[in-house]
């Protein structure tokens, strides 16, 4: 599929929309090829023009405005590319016969947005803006609106000068899902290399725990996420808790979460240790209960697995419990995920996580080009679950969107009232700055006093992380250096 932009600098939001609808590759060019489909946008002074070429069929539409038409709360070219990308959605959803549910709203964070509007213009005439301009659903519209609600308290709560959360990378899996794209290593070929990069990583630890500490800085959050947390062993989990717990200061922490994602990862005395550190949310997630789906996707567990998973940690004292599920999954089917939902009720988990499936260009299910299933199913997932939840007690509390999702569609946390994930707000909505160890990690350097946000990357490969980690100690170094700046 071709796009062809004139006379305007719309093209990262006029090639995003177009994918929605053709998921494929989008080849940007300054002319359409003979008997090509494509789609040609431009603009001539306030004049908005869309043409599009499909299956031999031309359609167009043109449009004239003039600077009254431009509202208050607007700016011209935020107008005319909204305006663009309307004409273009109005022509798709005719042709194709789909109509996204987010409407042409592209961006990562809708709830972000809904809160700004929310600000701005009151909260009637921000659902009427969703709707109308944005022709987000009225469901989606909810949605993004609940989330906002929720979010606003934790995001003031963690707002201070000198907060920040903890992130601890894992970066090994018992086996690689067909849909991963995160830099992680399966167990079969990385098991020797998690000695040494344990103990690499705890040297990152211990200088990040002083650099804290020098700067007077307050620990909100701790998360330990991969790959998966639990595939290191029971001791060498310990020894990385151990260091957590020595190098910073644990005692007015919100939240201590450990991903214990894979439920053959886990054992009770893993459960013991991590509840011995002081870890009080974890993660157990089955993706889905369909064990056909499961070894499609190469995770080498069993539905019976993950029961017993829940129940030993539910006899080792866990009570904040998530559960991650994916629909959209290859194989899967309405009635299977519908199974899946009612099993994980049935759990009675503080927190489910409902991710879209991602199409992402490195993972295996991209690259042998297995079949997947259509973004109109995944949809039909998403809206049961929404159904579902809201009569159950939970209640959405963070979003976002990953690009290549089915369908556009959305990755929501759900609570139960007083259970919300803050590491996920925190992280999400960048409240404060998020100081990151370990291979792949990322620390985000947030100016508490505006919204700039500075990226401090650590290495993403294991080997690459060991072999020159003195380069990830030069770059801490930084961390320091911003908080002086700001002063």
């Amino acid at each position: 599929m071709y796009l062809v932009n004139l006379n305007h600098k719309y093209h990262y939001e006029t090639e995003n929309l177009l994918r929605l609808f053709f998921p494929e590759k989008i080849e940007q060019s300054d002319t359409l090829p003979e008997g090509e489909d494509g789609i040609i946008t431009s603009k001539d002074g306030n004049s908005l023009t869309v043409s599009l070429s499909l299956g031999g069929e031309k359609s167009t539409l043109k449009k004239e405005y003039d600077e009254g038409d431009i509202p208050s709360y607007d700016t011209a070219e935020s107008f005319f590319e909204r305006k663009l990308a309307l004409m273009m959605f109005e022509l798709l959803t005719e042709k194709t016969g789909y109509t996204p549910p987010w409407g042409i709203l592209t961006g990562v964070r809708p709830a972000k947005l809904m809160s700004k509007l929310t600000a701005s213009m009151g909260q009637e005439q921000a659902k009427g803006y969703f709707q109308s301009e944005l022709r987000v659903t009225k469901e989606k519209t909810e949605l993004a609106l609940c989330v906002a609600k929720k979010e606003a308290p934790i995001i003031s709560g963690a707002s201070g000068e000198k907060s920040f959360s903890l992130y601890v990378s894992i970066p090994f899996c018992p086996t690689r899902c067909s849909y991963c794209s995160f830099i992680s290593h399966s167990n079969d070929k990385a098991k020797k290399l998690m000695p040494e990069y344990t103990d690499y990583l705890i040297k990152e630890i211990e200088e990040t725990g002083k650099i804290a500490k020098a700067l007077g800085l307050k620990l909100e959050s701790v998360y330990y996420g991969g790959g998966t947390p639990t595939a290191l062993t029971e001791e060498l989990l310990e020894r990385v808790t151990d260091a957590v717990s020595a190098s910073f200061d644990l005692a007015d922490i919100k939240e201590y979460t450990i991903e214990a994602g894979r439920p053959d990862s886990v054992t009770r005395d893993k459960f013991r240790i991590m509840k011995s550190c002081g870890c009080n949310r974890i993660s157990i997630n089955p993706q889905t209960f369909n064990d056909s789906v499961l070894r499609e996707i190469g995770r080498n567990h069993t539905s019976q697995q993950t029961l017993e998973a829940m129940r030993t940690a539910r006899e080792e004292g866990f009570d904040f419990i998530n559960m991650d599920l994916i629909a959209g999954l290859p194989t899967d089917t309405l009635e299977s995920y519908k199974s899946t939902l009612s099993t994980v009720l049935s759990l009675e988990p503080e927190n489910i996580t409902v991710h879209t499936l991602a199409l992402k260009r490195s993972a295996t299910l991209v690259t042998d080009k297995r079949q997947t299933n259509t973004g109109d199913l995944a949809s039909q997932m998403l809206s049961h679950t929404y159904k579902t939840l809201t009569g159950t007690g939970y209640i959405p509390y963070y979003m976002y969107r990953q690009s290549k999702s089915l369908g556009n569609l959305e990755n929501v946390g759900w609570a139960k009232e007083g259970y919300e994930g803050l590491y996920n707000v925190y992280m999400m909505e960048e409240c404060h700055s998020i100081l990151s160890v370990g291979a792949g990690a990322v620390t985000k350097l947030k100016n508490p006093r505006g919204n700039e946000i500075e990226r401090i990357f650590n290495y993403k490969y294991p080997y690459e992380y060991i072999n020159d980690f003195d380069e990830i100690l030069k770059r801490k170094k930084r961390i320091a250096e911003f908080y002086s700046e700001i002063r």
